[in-house]
């Protein structure tokens, strides 16, 4: 008789040992790769521009301030574009490499294809011009503002928090402005109506989206035949999101290449809703056609349409936001190149590719976290709510543009994936009329099951507290540590 081989124990936990130490190695190299490319373009974007403009004493200060635009470039990657992909991502239309890969392309076209051939060099009218004359005082409050704003959204990302880059680089430049020229710089009208902002652009997307989720669920969720409703309204929705995107792109996203009014804008985004009713209405009966009576067969009909909408809301986003964040580099470009400050400056083609590629590799390498957070921490979503999280964050823009009033792209998205949730809970309280529902579950032992909680919370308190947190505070967090960092340049400059 074969006697079988007595296992060796050392041996078999030596081994159990050395594998936990390469898992454990290979863990400690995914960690530190995304970094070191990160790294790796950052250094990759100074020597761009130190080809473009060669190696002499004027350029320097070029060269340091590209690297520190493509860090933030890096930063908004990770952080704002999460709002136009991660609902899709939450409802499961995309999956997290489909949506990576959605977002890089439109976002980079939406920067190269429509993105601004002229920005202000103070942006958005913060501080006044004549504030801040003198060229090398100018150039280093530019370069405080652009460092104080990526290393705010760098923190952001990194509590999980998505903020607006715009109001960032804003909060940059006015802190920067104020330690130059004293509190009379700023130009506080401006600042008044952008943090209105702060409380319009969330609720008007989040009250947007509500009603659209709140009309779905009406006319065609709750309906008894439901296959039959779908065939008459999602055509109809449908051609509302491509009629208010087209209105989007017109007013925000293709500015920069054609100056179309918001009347035309509307003519045009009439024509659009009625072309694309037109062709989606077949589409949708041919589609919905042998499915099931149920609220799933509804939802999966706005997979496509939701799809489109991510890739549309990059491409915006791209055309709109990259030439803001860039701004503070092409005035310090424009200024050191022509020794004077000037109150409108061209964007060169080699500083936009630097902001389209920084914002594709930002999100490649560190968007995931945001986009879960956005698409799936917050609340839960599905393709019917994550599309109507889309169709507010367009209309939404369009209504502030009538309007007039500086919102963020960001904070609209945000916003309305808080409204669907919002609104979630509130239908669920007024189905069960605010009464206390305790279902009892006797066991076989006589022991009483759970109850039923009345006030269903569907929205995460703690992420909604460090949100709403994190907006309130960026303008002054920016403000201050541009503000301290201009002291600091300053005063080794000088």
């Amino acid at each position: 008789m074969v006697k079988k081989p007595r296992p060796n124990k050392t041996l078999d936990r030596d081994l159990k040992s050395r594998v936990s130490l390469e898992q454990a190695a290979t863990a400690t190299r995914r960690q530190f790769l995304a970094p070191s490319i990160a790294f790796g373009f950052i250094v990759l974007a100074g020597l761009i521009a130190s080809l473009v403009l060669g190696w002499n004493s004027e350029s320097y200060i070029i060269i340091v301030a590209t690297a520190v635009g493509a860090y933030m470039a890096l930063n908004i990657g990770a952080n704002d574009v999460a709002n136009n992909v991660g609902p899709a991502v939450g409802a499961n239309a995309l999956s997290m490499i489909g949506a990576l890969i959605i977002a890089a392309i439109f976002e980079s076209a939406g920067a190269l294809l429509a993105g601004g051939d002229v920005v202000g060099t103070i942006s958005k009218g913060i501080i006044n011009p004549e504030a801040v004359v003198d060229p090398q005082v100018f150039i280093w409050a530019m370069f405080a503002a652009l460092i104080s704003a990526a290393v705010w959204v760098n923190l952001a990302t990194w509590i999980g928090a998505p903020v607006s880059t715009t109001h960032s680089v804003v909060g940059g430049v006015m802190g920067a402005g104020i330690a130059a020229a004293g509190m009379a710089a700023v130009n506080w009208s401006t600042m008044t109506q952008i943090a209105a902002s702060w409380v319009i652009s969330p609720v008007l997307g989040g009250l947007i989206a509500a009603l659209f989720l709140w009309f779905i669920k009406a006319q065609v969720s709750d309906q008894k035949d439901k296959i039959a409703a779908a065939r008459r309204w999602v055509p109809v929705m449908i051609a509302i999101m491509a009629g208010a995107f087209s209105v989007y792109l017109a007013v925000k996203g293709l500015k920069k290449i054609v100056d179309i009014s918001l009347p035309n804008a509307l003519i045009i985004g009439g024509i659009i809703f009625a072309l694309t009713y037109a062709l989606s209405r077949p589409l949708i009966r041919r589609q919905s056609a042998g499915l099931e009576n149920s609220k799933k067969s509804v939802r999966g009909l706005f997979k496509i349409p939701l799809v489109c909408a991510a890739a549309l809301l990059s491409f915006a986003h791209g055309a709109n936001d990259v030439a803001n964040a860039v701004g503070p580099l092409a005035a310090i470009v424009h200024t050191a190149e022509a020794g004077e400050v000037a109150a409108k400056v061209s964007i060169p083609i080699w500083v936009m590719v630097v902001g389209a590629f920084g914002i594709s590799f930002g999100l490649l390498l560190f968007g995931p976290k945001l986009i879960k957070m956005v698409g799936e921490q917050i609340t839960k979503l599905n393709p019917l709510r994550a599309y109507c999280v889309a169709l507010s964050a367009a209309i939404t823009v369009i209504i502030a543009s009538w309007l007039g009033l500086p919102v963020s792209s960001t904070h609209i998205a945000v916003g309305a994936v808080f409204g669907v949730g919002f609104f979630r809970e509130a239908h669920w309280r007024v189905t069960n009329n605010n009464k206390i529902v305790a279902n009892v579950v006797a066991t076989e032992a006589g022991k009483a099951g759970t109850k039923k909680r009345a006030h269903r919370k569907l929205v995460r308190r703690s992420h909604f507290m460090t949100i709403i947190a994190a907006w309130i505070i960026t303008v002054p967090a920016a403000a201050i540590v541009s503000g301290v960092l201009f002291k600091v340049f300053i005063s080794i400059a000088t």
